[in-house]
């Protein structure tokens, strides 16, 4: 009886710890107008392209380095004149997303209006820096889907009180520039998405986009902004003393072997001049899932960017190709991978090996469906954390193995060379059942082909391990190199991604 009062106290007090979070269910907005039509350097160059074509379609150039991502990013910034909108799930305050931040301020203090949207769950206490940032006349900053209460452990019992909404994550990522050009794709923002990091760096990708695309980028960016879960940061916390003075002594990233990175405005013009006369002419669409979906506590109904993918695929009739960072599929998904495979296409799939996976959890989920995928004709590729595709990227062997990990973190598909997909959707059960996610549709043979040999290379033996069932084991392939367990991992590692396999956690991860 004791037991169970303090059972029924403990219980009691939990959910009042869940419930203590103040701040409101929901935000109502005033809805946001896409800009008007102004001339800009952005907007001439974007003129000047479409000038000598016949049609104003879309154009696109996919990034695949961190030095080309980052550049990029800072010639929009320098270059702005009107707006910047930027959405993205982490920000982290590193070299590179520091830098970044106060290229954001200095366009602000020049009369840019800047809207920035975070995902609430890589904040990491930030909000009072943020807070501070926000206070600029010309900066807006909100954050999607909060969790009321902001510290300690009651912040995560607060989580596990209304699970069904603050497992809801923005997963999305786009980067929009005077509503002329536009940064869609698969990378966040911080060192290890840039070729920067000393501790791991990602293999990675997005793509520099304008034309007809760019206005489904903004009309999706206001979408969330004005979505219900989209809070200003100034609900999130008390006003601190926070000084900005530390973005004023941030130092520009460096790299060894790359030009310098456009810090001033003729040399942020000149790239992206350079860059667009490189742009491949394309019909493209970006399809995003709603912000809050129609019902929350539904979790087995795929959102529109897994229902559209899973059409592409249904319309393939020789090859999918697929790179994920995180790779889960269930019983109805690996279902329709068979269906595809008797039909006669070839399903490829690139993702991290145990070594080159940043998340062992991920990782779980992904070595419990493993030997489903290869017994329904899935092709399973996994990256190795030595390959030389990292120095092909960073161009410095002091930021890829043995000095620093290297993983796989782009998202990308191509169907029958024909359609490329590029986007911030992972092929596990979070993107396709929980997250928000967007992706670029490129339908263009000159793109998908180039991609798919993009994708094809890293799947090589060279740089993958070809993943065998024999007599239902599974074994890893590289050259004449054959392993029956995880390559170039321990026993640690290797007994916790076999625990979390006995959870039933495989959609959360």
């Amino acid at each position: 009886m004791i037991k169970l009062r303090r059972l029924a106290s403990q219980l009691f007090i939990v959910s009042l710890l869940a419930g203590c979070g103040t701040l409101p269910d929901d935000i109502v907005h005033t809805p946001s107008t896409a800009p008007l039509p102004s001339d800009t350097q952005l907007s001439r160059l974007n003129d000047q392209y479409w000038k000598n074509r016949p049609e104003v379609s879309s154009a696109v150039l996919l990034q695949e380095s961190g030095w080309d991502a980052l550049a990029q990013r800072l010639a929009l910034v320098e270059t702005a004149e009107r707006t910047i909108d930027i959405q993205y799930y982490i920000w982290n305050s590193d070299v590179s997303g520091a830098y970044l931040a106060s290229r954001l301020l200095v366009a602000a203090d020049r009369g840019v209006n800047v809207r920035v949207m975070l995902d609430d769950i890589n904040l990491n206490e930030r909000e009072s820096l943020l807070i501070e940032l926000n206070a600029h006349p010309n900066v807006e900053i909100r954050v999607f889907n909060p969790i009321p209460t902001r510290r300690g452990v009651a912040k995560w019992l607060n989580v596990l009180g209304d699970f069904s909404r603050l497992n809801r994550r923005m997963h999305n990522k786009s980067f929009t520039v005077d509503g002329a050009f536009s940064v869609v794709g698969g990378r966040n923002i911080g060192d290890e998405y840039f070729d920067l990091s000393d501790d791991i760096n990602f293999r990675d990708r997005d793509a520099l986009v304008m034309g007809d695309v760019v206005e489904e980028v903004q009309t999706s960016f206001n979408q969330y902004w004005d979505s219900r879960w989209s809070y200003p940061v100034d609900l999130l916390g008390e006003d601190q003393d926070v000084s900005l003075s530390v973005l004023n002594s941030v130092t520009v990233p460096e790299y060894l072997a790359y030009p310098p990175l456009p810090t001033e405005p003729i040399a942020a013009k000149q790239l992206l001049a350079q860059l667009s006369g490189s742009m491949t002419t394309v019909q493209a669409h970006y399809i995003a899932d709603r912000p809050v979906p129609s019902d929350e506590s539904n979790t087995s109904e795929p959102k529109r960017t897994a229902k559209y993918l899973s059409q592409l695929a249904e319309q393939s009739h020789k090859e999918v190709l697929l790179e994920s960072a995180y790779l889960v599929f269930d019983d109805r998904q690996l279902d329709n991978w068979q269906a595809l495979n008797e039909r006669g296409v070839d399903v490829k799939a690139l993702t991290n090996s145990m070594a080159s996976n940043d998340l062992v959890t991920n990782h779980s989920a992904y070595a419990g469906r493993r030997e489903d995928m290869l017994q329904h004709g899935v092709q399973l590729f996994e990256l190795q954390p030595d390959s030389s595709l990292c120095f092909a990227s960073t161009k410095d062997n002091r930021k890829c193995a043995p000095e620093a990990s290297y993983g796989l973190h782009s998202k990308s598909a191509v169907f029958d060379k024909q359609v490329a997909v590029i986007g911030s959707f992972n092929f596990n059960l979070r993107s396709t059942y929980l997250n928000s996610e967007s992706i670029l549709v490129i339908d263009s043979p000159a793109v998908a082909e180039e991609l798919a040999e993009t994708i094809g290379d890293a799947m090589d033996e060279t740089h993958s391990w070809s993943l065998h069932l024999q007599e239902g084991d599974v074994y890893w392939q590289s050259g004449e190199r054959r392993l029956n367990r995880e390559p170039d991992t321990g026993k640690w590692p290797r007994f916790q991604s076999y625990f979390l396999q006995l959870l039933p956690i495989e959609k959360y991860l």
